[in-house]
């Protein structure tokens, strides 16, 4: 499988989220020669069990194997991932804390916060990303809607009337919802749940039509019939899933993927990222963390830290202009 391309990824120089040679001179620079020479942490803010914990540490096994120490993930869930991006974002700039990051970490909440205890892309060196994967809308057997454009002209012609859950304000789903009712000028209401679970509970049970979630979570009911998948929100299909994409149901351009990649503290010494850069490709093209990947319906995005940076970027930008537009903001 092909690295799947991400959010027009450039190899634009990465300002300030890659180091120049002035990081020769930071504190720890002197010793990059011997990193590591001692255990890494790698602080995920989401829950054991979760999509992304289950790459942080398939990814974490495969670089432990290359960096010749343990790489070890710590989850520190909480405050919409705010306590490890902070955690991260204050640490020593020497390779030994990093941070298994997604789209909600640093692309939505820039926005969704009024105030953030760090600044999302100064106070972080970019070091790679690791994969992307997309969303599924499905709805209840009981809708009409066949298909994305038959929904759409559900929506309006009874707006306001169609319920759709997302694992929480502020999620990738949440802001996913809330770019196909701007795209396609329709009123769905939407429904924070908290996590996915009881998202698909509550369509299961026809508290409301439809959900837009994680591929895993939604998977399983739609084999079975208790549910219809609609779309998916990446630009192309997904091998193995007769799934079309929503950008072919009616609503072209249409893509938000949750992607997730590794950060250090702003400042990391050039030789130390090159050696995490480095190692991070290679733990993304193992075979058992390919496995991972399929398994979680993601594909590969590995690049260069110059390219996560852009990404990073670009994606604040897009994601921002959505999230204010929707009026969601953390309270």
């Amino acid at each position: 499988m092909s690295p799947v391309r991400v959010a027009s990824l450039r190899t634009t120089t990465a300002l300030s989220l890659v180091p120049t040679l002035a990081g020769a001179l930071v504190p720890g620079a002197a010793s990059a020669q011997d990193y590591p020479s001692r255990p890494v942490r790698m602080v995920a803010g989401f829950a054991p069990g979760g999509i992304t914990d289950v790459l942080a540490r398939a990814v974490a096994a495969r670089m432990s194997e290359g960096l010749g120490q343990t790489v070890n993930v710590e989850n520190r869930p909480g405050a919409g991932t705010l306590i490890a991006c902070e955690l991260v974002a204050r640490a020593p700039a020497d390779g030994y804390t990093l941070l298994f990051q997604d789209v909600t970490t640093h692309s939505i909440n820039a926005s969704f916060y009024r105030k953030l205890p760090y600044d999302s892309e100064k106070d972080f060196t970019a070091v790679g990303l690791v994969a992307a994967s997309p969303l599924m809308l499905a709805v209840h057997p009981s809708v009409p809607g066949r298909s994305l454009a038959e929904l759409i002209a559900l929506a309006k012609a009874k707006p306001g009337a169609l319920t759709l859950g997302t694992g929480g304000v502020g999620t990738t789903a949440h802001v996913g919802a809330a770019m196909i009712n701007r795209a396609a000028g329709t009123r769905i209401q939407l429904i924070g749940y908290k996590g996915s679970a009881p998202t698909v509970t509550a369509v299961l049970s026809g508290d409301i039509e439809l959900t837009l979630s994680t591929t895993p979570a939604l998977l399983s009911q739609v084999k079975s019939g208790r549910m219809r998948a609609l779309g998916l929100s990446s630009k192309s299909r997904v091998p193995g899933l007769d799934v079309p994409t929503i950008a072919e149901g009616g609503l072209p351009g249409f893509e938000i993927m949750i992607y997730s990649g590794v950060l250090g503290p702003a400042g990391l010494p050039p030789a130390v990222l090159n050696r995490l850069s480095a190692e991070l490709v290679r733990a993304v093209d193992a075979q058992q963390v390919r496995a991972t990947l399929a398994e979680l319906g993601a594909q590969p995005a590995a690049g260069t830290p110059a390219q996560f940076a852009t990404h990073l970027r670009t994606e604040i930008v897009r994601l921002g202009e959505v999230v204010r537009a929707s009026g969601a903001q953390a309270q």
